[in-house]
């Protein structure tokens, strides 16, 4: 595979770029949105608001990423909501002939799909223009070659048609990004590793205190891909480079697109450099039969999704791949969501760990650096095993006190995301590190909750530093001796002295059971401070972030009251308990929770993401129809056309029960 790379041509772009076509504005007012489309160029006026946190959800909704070629070129921002409209159809960006698109503050946050700027790059736009960018969106765009800015004066340029300089989109870069946006892509640049002509220089920063995530990059750090040269004594926040993986993982919507970018370009006879340490999923889309609509099942679509599946074993298969797939044959649900597994199986304390996934640092809890990234960059990982990054700075959270009995780690992530930094954007692409006397009494369970959940801060990955709590967890979960995870744990904290941009402090002793509003996770209440009485039709119990044993222990809970008080769930609601992984279901299974959960009329489901991207039961039918959650993320359209509200576990079970949102205190009767 090697020598065939080094003799493939590959050069820099121009210095100067000339970028034709229209000027699409992503507005708040749909009527604007609709008149570009029909043709009218907008004289757009910072007055006129543009959308602000435009997800990919929204760019491609989920099934839209059914599709893994050019034919998303048809589909981008199917799913924007302006006000309560949804103005855009398929087809009509490519149609209007667009080079640029214009939006507000956070875009492309929410999950790593690469699908997103894939599907605009392929119905033209060549540019994206933002207040400013999320990581991984950002990234996966420099890596097919789209161009990003937060400069809104080159807007007149392009309307112009003015002649822009490469480097407006270059500067203020690291080598490497430079190099990415130069070469016009990270495929050809890492050719251009492989053949020599670019050489990214090891940092040079001295040796200092550094945060645990900073050690563990440095000690990853590749100084020469081509010797195998790795780790470097120390690094700083904006030192650029490469480090090496320790595990790479994939699910079916991405692996498919990743192989065929493999086989295009690579060639069909290409090897994936040390499958040993790649790991496919078959997770995301187990349950989709039972969720898609007809109208979209007659539309094709379910066949289209079902591809996804066929080339993600085909290529596991060719390359030796281990692919934790479907349970068998006729029954909907998996081995494990990618995420769970990862924890319980694979991830070990000081590990790096990249997956096609928002919600990868979920393996953060063990204390290891683990962040998604997007097709391209997963694609070629297979090539080089290594993967870009640039240090980020590090944010610190620490959460002091003792917790309510009925607060959780969910809870502590409601009300870090609607703090003010948080909400601002301003922990975007940053390292957070979690700490305190109230995490550090988490389970390793909980602890994943707070660390998969940095995807909705923004931040580049999340972690908590391994403890004795850790030492456990590896002896329970892969049959370490005690010795052997204490070594494996040892030296993994943040030196005195470490240098960190911003620490948020929070009381646990404060804080309360609480819910996000529709439409976010940032949206954060305090359950009483509801102004109606919110009357739920779906209560769903599940995804990575609460499909784990703790979270099972919670459910029970405060089912096993309701059982023991003859009570059942509410007659008009729909409740849906997903576990993480088949683990999860046995330990189950043998505390008696699924006898628990079928007496009070709860539908126990096998492991899948389902609904929490809008495939499977729990999903939402109507835009009136309530859902009360312990999913990660409500971005609109996410799990459904409903009004989606998160919570913790317990919570969620409580609101079961009473078909109201309800605050659950132990011993308390729920009523109807």
């Amino acid at each position: 595979m090697k020598d065939a790379l080094t003799a493939r041509p590959v050069g820099k772009l121009p210095d100067k770029v000339r970028l034709k076509g229209r000027i699409l504005f992503l507005t708040e007012d749909a009527g604007l949105v609709r008149q570009q489309l029909e043709g009218q160029d907008l004289e757009w006026r910072p007055e006129q608001k543009l959308r602000d946190d435009i997800s990919t959800d929204e760019i491609t909704p989920a099934y839209i990423c059914y599709y893994f070629d050019d034919t998303l070129g048809e589909f981008p921002y199917l799913g924007l909501k302006c006000g309560t409209e949804f103005p855009i159809t398929k087809g009509s960006v490519k149609r209007g002939g667009y080079v640029a698109s214009v939006s507000g503050k956070r875009r492309g946050k929410g999950s790593s799909r690469e699908q997103s700027p894939y599907a605009e790059m392929c119905a033209g736009i060549k540019l994206v223009i933002a207040e400013n960018i999320e990581r991984i969106y950002r990234e996966n765009c420099q890596n097919l070659g789209v161009l990003t800015t937060t400069d809104f004066s080159i807007i007149e340029k392009v309307r112009r048609g003015d002649e822009l300089p490469l480097s407006a989109f270059t500067a203020g870069e690291g080598e490497i990004t430079r190099g990415i946006i130069e070469y016009g892509g990270l495929f050809n640049y890492n050719v251009a590793r492989l053949q020599g002509k670019v050489a990214p220089a090891a940092p040079t920063t001295p040796r200092r205190p550094m945060t645990l995530g900073e050690k563990i990059l440095a000690r990853h750090w590749v100084v020469d891909l081509a010797h195998g040269t790795v780790g470097v004594p120390a690094v700083k926040p904006g030192d650029e480079g490469f480090v090496g993986t320790d595990i790479r993982f994939s699910h079916e919507y991405v692996t498919p697109m990743a192989a065929i970018f493999f086989e295009q370009l690579v060639g069909q006879s290409g090897k994936v450099n040390d499958p040993g340490s790649v790991l496919f999923f078959r997770d995301h889309l187990t349950f989709l039969a039972e969720a898609m609509t007809p109208e979209r099942v007659k539309e094709g679509l379910l066949d289209v999704a079902n591809q996804l599946e066929v080339k993600q074993r085909e290529f596991a298969v060719a390359q030796g791949i281990k692919l934790y797939g479907e349970l068998r044959l006729g029954v909907h649900g998996a081995e494990a969501i990618c995420h769970s597994k990862i924890l319980e199986a694979h991830a070990l304390p000081g590990q790096v760990i990249i997956g096609s996934d928002s919600h990868t640092p979920h393996a953060g809890a063990v204390g290891c650096v683990a962040f998604g990234v997007g097709t391209t960059a997963i694609f070629n990982s297979w090539i080089t095993k290594d993967v870009r990054v640039k240090v980020p700075e590090t944010v610190k959270v620490v959460v002091r006190g003792t917790k309510p009995d009925n607060v959780t780690a969910k809870d502590f992530m409601l009300e870090i995301l609607r703090h003010p930094y948080i909400k601002s954007g301003q922990a975007i692409g940053k390292l957070v590190e979690y700490c305190g006397e109230a995490v550090e009494t988490l389970s390793v369970d909980e602890r994943a909750t707070m660390t998969n959940m940095t995807a909705e801060v923004g931040g580049f990955t999340g972690y908590v530093a391994p403890d004795e709590k850790t030492v456990e967890y590896l002896m329970a979960y892969r049959g370490l001796s005690q010795a052997e995870a204490e070594r494996l744990c040892a030296g993994l904290a943040s030196d005195p002295g470490a240098e960190y941009c911003e620490v948020l402090e929070f009381d646990a002793s404060r804080l309360k059971p609480m819910v996000a509003l529709p439409g976010d996770p940032g949206n954060g209440l305090l359950i009483g401070e509801l102004a109606d009485r919110v009357k739920v039709g779906i209560a769903y119990a599940g995804s990575c972030t609460a499909g784990k044993k703790a979270d099972m222990d919670m459910y029970a809970r405060v089912l096993q009251e309701a059982v023991d008080r003859g009570d059942r769930v509410a007659p008009w609601v729909k409740f849906f308990i997903q576990c993480g992984s088949q683990d999860v279901k046995r330990y189950c299974a043998e505390r008696g929770y699924l006898d628990v959960f079928s007496r009070v009329g709860a539908t126990f489901l096998e492991p899948s993401c389902g609904a929490c991207i809008n495939a499977g039961p729990g999903v939402s039918r109507t835009k009136e129809e309530v859902t009360i959650s312990a999913i990660n993320r409500n971005f609109p359209g996410r799990s459904g056309p409903g009004q989606l509200y998160l919570a913790n576990p317990y919570t969620v079970a409580a609101s079961a029960i009473a078909g109201y949102i309800t605050e659950w205190e132990p011993g308390r009767v729920l009523t109807t």
